[in-house]
């Protein structure tokens, strides 16, 4: 029983095989299906570039520009009220990035931030003290900057004075620290 079933396969795949039906046979099975596996093959290379690609999530990136120095950290806070504003960010702030200087600039991306008004202090800590030092007259002696160009006078911004507003998407802003 086994080698008749044996031998009807060894004559099929002779039949398919052979030189006189193998081009034939191959070349009507590739014609008929040539242009669908085009097709299907076309798809699979489209699909990972467009369907699986990364869309950026929600975050707001701060880019900190003129670090005069390679000395001490950048420290960079968010407050969502005026409380304990500008100076108060460490008890105060809810979200604050530490790092360390390699360079004239730095940047901080903070992610799970909901849509709301925020305003943004951003300190060149060079003695890692946790705070803007001052001389004393109140003149600041380590780099500062604020968001939304709030700049000092006579005092430290306001809250208002440094308040943006963030939709929830992804946000991008340059801050450039004062000396």
């Amino acid at each position: 029983m086994y080698q008749r079933q044996i031998k009807m396969l060894n004559n099929l795949l002779f039949m398919f095989f052979s030189q006189n039906n193998r081009n034939s046979v191959i070349h009507q099975v590739f014609r008929k299906f040539s242009r669908p596996l085009f097709w299907l093959a076309l798809i699979f290379l489209w699909l990972p570039s467009k369907g699986f690609a990364q869309t950026e999530c929600p975050s707001l990136n701060v880019k900190i520009q003129n670090i005069a120095n390679n000395t001490g950290a950048i420290a960079c806070a968010i407050f969502k009220s005026e409380k304990g504003f500008p100076d108060k960010f460490l008890k105060f702030a809810p979200k604050i990035m530490i790092t360390q200087i390699s360079g004239a600039d730095a940047s901080f991306e903070f992610s799970d931030i909901l849509p709301g008004k925020y305003a943004i202090v951003v300190i060149h800590d060079e003695n890692h003290n946790g705070e803007l030092d001052t001389n004393m007259f109140g003149i600041p002696k380590e780099g500062y900057g604020f968001s939304s160009g709030a700049k000092i006078v006579l005092s430290a911004p306001s809250y208002s004075d440094a308040e943006f507003l963030y939709d929830g998407g992804v946000l991008k802003m340059t801050i450039a620290l004062k000396y």
